[in-house]
């Protein structure tokens, strides 16, 4: 089974605008519906706090304290897509920056629940 991380908007879950942190992702991951090809495990789910400074560290950290380094991130739905967007980054930049620090492949969106 993949295992996977996932990083959600933390504007999004504290704001409690759609995103409690998140369920839907969870399923997508467990039933491997939205863009998960398989059923998968997650092994992390990490908050991006404004303005994303952090987010490459929070993974590393997550990675780190797991022991689990996961075969793919998955920027949430909530953040790839949310209106208004990130005053900061988009979700393709975003996900280029995840990508080269870590090394993993980084795919944007989880699903296509509402």
């Amino acid at each position: 089974m993949e295992k996977v991380a996932v990083v959600g908007c933390g504007s999004y879950m504290d704001q409690g605008q759609g995103c409690p942190g998140e369920w839907r992702c969870l399923k997508a991951a467990s039933q491997g519906e939205g863009t998960f090809e398989n059923p998968s495990q997650v092994v992390a789910f990490i908050k991006c706090e404004c303005p994303g400074r952090t987010v490459v560290p929070s993974i590393g950290m997550a990675i780190k304290l797991s022991e689990i380094k996961p075969d793919k991130i998955y920027l949430s739905s909530c953040l790839a897509n949310a209106v208004p967007g990130c005053p900061y980054t988009g979700a393709k930049d975003l996900a280029d920056i995840i990508e080269k620090k870590t090394g993993i492949e980084v795919i944007i969106g989880t699903h296509d629940y509402h």
